[in-house]
């Protein structure tokens, strides 16, 4: 399996909640290797196949997955 790691921005995120949400809503998109979330820094770095997932879909699981999981735990990141 070839990989590559990209950055993304991730706003909004205020606790380890946030980091946990993210890092598990990213893990559950198709040929991801390896995630680190940092709260400072307010981004994930992510190691992926780029024949099993696109940049599209991790954003998409960023969004969709960890966004719905922040506002249903009542997270001030999704406010």
């Amino acid at each position: 399996m070839s990989t590559t790691t990209a950055s993304f921005a991730v706003e909004g995120m205020t606790c380890n909640g946030c980091v946990r949400s993210v890092t598990n809503a990213i893990r559950q998109a198709p040929g991801v290797a390896s995630v680190d979330v940092s709260l400072g820094e307010k981004r994930a770095t992510v190691t992926y196949d780029p024949a099993s997932c696109s940049p599209a879909q991790i954003v998409a699981a960023i969004v969709d997955g960890a966004g719905g999981i922040m506002r249903r735990t009542g997270c001030s990141a999704a406010r």
